[in-house]
């Protein structure tokens, strides 16, 4: 066409050039980070001539038809071979991170209609069998093996954890500082910029604890830590005998648990949003928010009646915020308002000094069935059950305590170290008599026993920092290893079974709820040691994937870190045969013995450490 061209013709065209490049670039993004892995295979370091074939579920807990053919066989007859792989593919390296359950990008990529004003974003939500990655979690360029507890306290390798926004953003907080090829941790923190001891001590002294220490003598034992920053606030109580459950969403300062865990303080990612916390009811003797920035008076309080219901009779809250000394006029607005909610609780001052207060729950039912009919927030209902937490929704009512708790005044519970191997009264929850936990902890302490016989020749006395226990029972794994080293354990429960979490929580330690049919909430490389006792046979009878639950496994675990399998040997047999292919190699275990029952055996394996090609050349 010669001449001028026409206007409106043009206009047409432009139009249309940028609808399609807006829909390619949608399918692009769409797309992208599901197929990332592998169209960017070509850039790992592959090990073994085969790419992985399709796991079923891809990632963790799917029901994938495909895999019930060829999935878990773990009784294959003589001669039979179930296909597995010579070798996993390595995810991309920007997926060294990936938190399945925790996935930002998932969210985006489903359009989960979340409500963003009560942190639902932050909750679990676990990708489909279709979004599921099959692949190993390469470490990041450099990565080291971490530094040794307790020096691990105050400092870590920055190639371990390459963030330093942290740094920068609270540098006036002393949360932490960048020192080299190191990154230093000053024990500062939102509200103590001089550091967590002296702050945890000026606490003790509010309370009139003896010597300033908050352990109380051995009655303050377990803590929960609301919004705790990169966790010194835990780290710091542990030199008084006091395990922290340190507690953070995967927020704006994404990688403060990471930090929390590579300095081997105990923290888990969660967030108090619309789900019960993953604890049973009076779990804690004391909790803790310094400015974490939680609006409590929400939703007619659910927020703080959550934290009641962990919270043991005679339990703590102490709350450092604006809230508790401005006055200006929102702050006093903010603190009339949940003065006059935490009384209708039946809490009390215990005490109040400068920028803190502190407040006690009550010991007894009395002071709840004291208040005037129709008082808000009312007492929950009967057939509510306290202790059931997975995937349950918040409510915003009172739970009571049981007629024993009641009675006795408390939670009847032995001081600490007394408390580790004392038979706690919630035992008798599970038809548990005092006789027959006492010859569980003399079984596992036999067992300990023995995996460190094993282990003996690989590791030192600080080789193991960060343990979890994937089937953790009444939590006697723990008691006995703690006895042993100084490690702290993440007790997981499972979520259909008996909840023996209180009796972990009971006896001084700490835990979870999970199912292993989906991802931990936690970063890759966090743990020294996993412990699964019949976990693969568990998993075997709900149908979910093995190899999927070996791929997690895989994540959690540090490279160099070990894991003790404890299972039928038809399990045993079917983990060897991935041992290639998840680079595990196995510690001698010729001194192993099976159980006198003849049907467990144990199985203890070494992650070795790998690179990408891509961090390879980096680190060069």
């Amino acid at each position: 066409m010669r001449g001028r061209p026409d206007g409106a013709q043009k206009k047409r065209l432009i139009t249309s050039v940028c609808v399609i490049a807006v829909f390619l670039g949608f399918i692009y993004f769409y797309y992208g980070s599901v197929f990332g892995s592998q169209g960017r295979g070509a850039s790992a370091l592959e090990y073994g001539s085969k790419s992985l074939r399709k796991l079923g579920s891809s990632y963790l807990g799917g029901d994938d038809e495909s895999d019930k053919e060829d999935g878990t066989k773990f009784g294959l007859e003589e001669g039979e071979d179930d296909s597995v792989p010579k070798s996993f593919p390595v995810c991309d390296d920007r997926h060294s991170e990936l938190i399945p359950c925790l996935d930002r990008n998932l969210i985006y990529q489903m359009r989960l209609k979340l409500d963003l004003s009560v942190m639902e974003h932050y909750e679990r939500h676990c990708p489909p069998a279709e979004r599921r990655f099959n692949c190993l979690i390469p470490p990041p360029p450099g990565y080291k093996i971490p530094i040794k507890w307790p020096k691990s306290r105050d400092e870590v390798w920055k190639a371990n954890i390459p963030h330093t926004h942290l740094a920068h953003e609270k540098s006036d907080q002393n949360w932490m500082v960048v020192k080299g090829d190191k990154i230093v941790f000053p024990g500062g923190g939102t509200h103590f910029h001089y550091g967590a001891d002296k702050y945890i001590a000026s606490i003790a002294n509010m309370l009139n604890f003896s010597n300033n220490v908050l352990n109380n003598d051995g009655n303050v034992r377990t803590v929960l830590d609301v919004g705790c920053g990169v966790a010194s606030f835990g780290g710091y109580l542990l030199s008084s005998d006091m395990i922290t459950m340190s507690l953070a969403p995967n927020d704006v300062h994404q990688n403060q648990i990471q930090f929390a865990l590579e300095r081997g303080i105990p923290a888990y990612l969660g967030v108090l949003g619309t789900k019960r916390l993953p604890y049973p009811s009076r779990s804690f003797e004391f909790s803790h928010c310094s400015r974490c920035r939680i609006d409590w008076l929400q939703r007619d309080g659910i927020l703080l009646l959550e934290l009641d219901r962990v919270l043991r009779p005679g339990g703590y809250f102490a709350y450092s915020s604006p809230e508790a000394y401005a006055q200006d006029e929102e702050d006093l607005r903010i603190w009339k308002e949940m003065s006059a909610l935490v009384e209708r609780m039946c809490w009390r001052i215990a005490a109040k000094r400068n920028q803190t207060v502190i407040w006690q729950k009550p010991l007894t039912n009395d002071c709840y069935m004291q208040r005037e009919p129709g008082t808000q927030p009312p007492l929950c209902r009967s057939d509510d059950d306290p202790d059931a937490v997975w995937g349950v929704q918040m409510e915003a009512c009172i739970s009571p305590y049981s007629e024993h708790d009641h009675r006795v005044k408390g939670s009847g519970l032995a001081p600490w170290p007394a408390r580790l191997t004392s038979p706690p009264p919630r035992l008798a929850d599970f038809g548990y008599s005092n006789d027959m936990f006492e010859k569980d902890v003399e079984l596992w302490r036999k067992r300990v026993d023995n995996y460190l016989n094993i282990l003996s020749p690989k590791i030192q006395s600080d080789t193991i920092r960060n343990v979890m226990d994937m089937k953790a029972n009444l939590g006697s794994f723990a008691a006995a290893l703690l006895k042993n080293k100084d490690v702290w354990v993440m007790n997981v429960v499972p979520e259909d079974g008996p909840n023996t979490l209180k009796v972990v929580y009971d006896r001084g330690l700490i835990g979870t709820i999970h199912s292993w049919c989906e991802a931990f909430s936690t970063y890759p490389r966090t743990y020294d040691l996993l412990h699964a006792w019949t976990v693969f046979s568990d998993i075997e009878k709900k149908g979910c994937s093995v190899e999927d639950l070996l791929l997690e496994m895989d994540r959690v675990i540090r490279p160099s870190g070990f894991i003790i399998i404890r299972d039928r040997q038809s399990v045993i047999d079917y983990v060897k045969k991935y041992m290639v292919a998840l680079h595990w190699e196995a510690v001698d275990s010729s001194g192993t013995e099976q159980d006198q029952d003849g049907e467990e055996v144990v199985f203890i394996v070494q992650k070795k450490l790998w690179l990408t090609s891509e961090s390879l050349r980096d680190t060069e």
